[in-house]
């Protein structure tokens, strides 16, 4: 590590349409060939300081600048947006926004068509490329059959093409199941390790970022950089919680029971941790310790799928033909929170939209309270059934904030009155309250995943089926969000959630169901189905963390010791 690649000298920047800066006097050196992990709440100015690198600020959005970034020296006000892309590759969140091409070999290689490269040379460049991002067996698939982890690697192609010195990632872990996650994680490292570039990672889920080592984690909060540390040091702090960042589970454990983090090494890795026989006995203590309380028993059957089979038959082209769903058997018991689980393309979405009415499943019934509901419209199934889709740009259809909660209030021919007092309180729990007047086009993705849960949960359906609705979400809103939903529980709704993120399902769900190959392959607790190598395998989840902290402690019991954690995080949560 020597020459700095990457410096914000003082550097301040406020938007045209704000009236304070986002960015406030940062100063931050990245050195050639690190791997820095950008960690903050929502609002803290990642996304902007982002946009800062890859030249989208001031190119794209306009403001007021103070200080200096300096790319490889070079003053960035002082280059085109042309000249800041060979520096900079940025692979973004939505990874279907970035692609150009009809198929995977011509999105790699738009970069190098517009620079007239000679057909050999371009071939063979797209063909190193894809084979180095592994997808070079899709050279001449569309962009659009791909998985979300598929797409990921498509973009990282097309932007390594140009032989750039800084990799951005924007929330590479959003859209992704935990196992292809951790493949990303792996893939990015490899990157790192192979080609010596320089990695930004901006990233919510900072347990998974550091499956594989980070130099530094660079913690922003209101604009500023509060910490430029190395993980150890970090973590062993409380400054994570405190900031509204979730930091990995085990630390958390360690934290509980009472072991000292600035005497152990190795911190930031639970496979490589190193725990004294002291601190190992501290783990083992607290796991002892009754915390244990009555579970709710739910009887009452609010949904139920009888042998349900679907197979795609005029939809997407890609998608023809596809058993989307095996003879699928499930229960939703009245007042409970499920979450549903498994990897990509497992059927999970494609259960929720047959049982909305968005498809028609060809075999088997649908009861909701024990009518068959299989012949209602979407629309009659909507009075009762509430669905949020993981992409919100496919439910947004208005162009003021306000008025995208309140659309289904006025459909209704509610009183405007009782639309703005229940829209502004809906606001208000969804963190939107503060954006209520923006226009939707103003929003990043995270916030508009939040508006459409806004609408949703304004209409207070029975039952209310969620798409991943805590992705892109910092700790605090997640936790604000998941209080809404289990306080909703409280008003007779019940929640079903279709979720990657192994920590909602531990800390929330009173049950899970796991989907894999379109079939349903388990129906268990949530610490049961973690704490199971095949189950995690069939399904491409991954192991909680708190298992491994287990058996480094000498406890064998690896379910009952994460259903342990999971009751004393509630009863501390109870007692705050």
């Amino acid at each position: 590590m020597s020459q700095g690649i990457l410096q914000f000298v003082n550097f301040s920047f406020k938007y045209n349409a704000q009236a304070e800066p986002t960015l406030k006097n940062i100063n931050l050196n990245i050195n050639k060939g690190e791997k820095i992990l950008i960690a903050g709440p929502s609002g803290s100015g990642k996304s902007t300081l982002s946009n800062c690198v890859n030249g989208l600020i001031p190119f794209s959005y306009k403001g007021e600048s103070k200080g200096q970034i300096l790319l490889d020296g070079k003053p960035t006000d002082k280059l085109s947006i042309f000249e800041i892309s060979k520096y900079v590759g940025t692979v973004l969140q939505d990874t279907d926004s970035q692609f150009i091409g009809l198929t995977v070999a011509e999105d790699i290689a738009f970069s190098l068509e517009n620079q007239c490269v000679e057909e050999p040379e371009l071939h063979n460049r797209v063909k190193e490329v894809a084979e180095l991002v592994n997808i070079g067996t899709h050279l001449k698939s569309a962009p659009s059959e791909l998985s979300g982890g598929q797409k990921q690697r498509v973009t990282l192609g097309g932007v390594l093409v140009d032989n750039v010195d800084i990799l951005l990632f924007d929330e590479p872990l959003a859209n992704l199941d935990p196992e292809t996650g951790k493949k990303a994680i792996e893939l990015i490292d490899k990157i790192h390790k192979k080609l010596g570039l320089t990695i930004i990672i901006i990233e919510h889920r900072l347990e998974d970022v550091l499956w594989r080592s980070v130099d530094r984690i660079v913690l922003m909060n209101d604009g500023e950089i509060i910490r430029d540390e190395e993980p150890d040091k970090l973590l062993a702090k409380n400054i994570l919680s405190e900031r509204g960042i979730r930091e990995p589970l085990y630390i958390t454990a360690l934290k509980y029971a009472g072991v000292d983090l600035n005497e152990v090494r190795d911190v930031a890795s639970v496979e490589n941790i190193q725990l004294s026989e002291d601190a190992k006995a501290k783990v083992r203590t607290w796991f002892n310790l009754d915390v244990k309380k009555d579970k709710p028993v739910y009887e009452e059957t609010l949904l139920e799928a009888v042998d349900l089979d679907f197979t795609y038959e005029s939809s997407r082209r890609e998608d023809v033909g596809h058993h989307a769903l095996d003879k699928i058997n499930l229960k939703v018991k009245k007042g409970e929170l499920l979450a549903i689980v498994g990897k990509n393309g497992a059927g999970k979405s494609t259960f929720s939209k047959v049982v909305c009415g968005f498809e028609n499943h060809q075999r088997g019934q649908i009861f909701f309270k024990g009518e068959d509901i299989s012949s209602l419209s979407i629309k009659e199934r909507a009075e009762s059934i509430g669905y949020i889709m993981q992409n919100p740009n496919q439910m947004i259809s208005q162009t003021m904030i306000f008025d995208e909660v309140a659309l289904g209030l006025r459909n209704l021919k509610l009183s405007e009155e009782e639309i703005k007092e229940r829209v502004n309180e809906t606001l208000k729990i969804c963190g939107l309250w503060a954006f209520r007047s923006w226009p939707i086009s103003a929003l990043s993705f995270g916030q508009k995943k939040r508006v459409t849960i806004a609408s949703i949960l304004v209409m207070e359906p029975e039952l209310i089926i969620l798409d991943e609705p805590t992705a892109g979400q910092d700790y605090k809103h997640y936790t604000d969000i998941m209080n809404f939903l289990k306080g909703l529980i409280k008003k007779d709704i019940t929640i079903v959630i279709i979720t990657h993120d192994m920590h909602l399902m531990l800390e929330y769900a009173d049950r899970a169901v796991v989907f894999a190959d379109s079939k349903v392959i388990a129906d268990d607790k949530p610490s049961k189905i973690l704490t199971d190598e095949d189950i995690i395998k069939k399904a491409s989840l991954k192991e909680t963390s708190l298992y491994d902290l287990s058996l480094k402690c000498g406890i064998q019991e690896g379910s009952a010791f994460v259903d342990h954690f999971i009751d004393y995080e509630r009863r501390i949560l109870e007692n705050d």
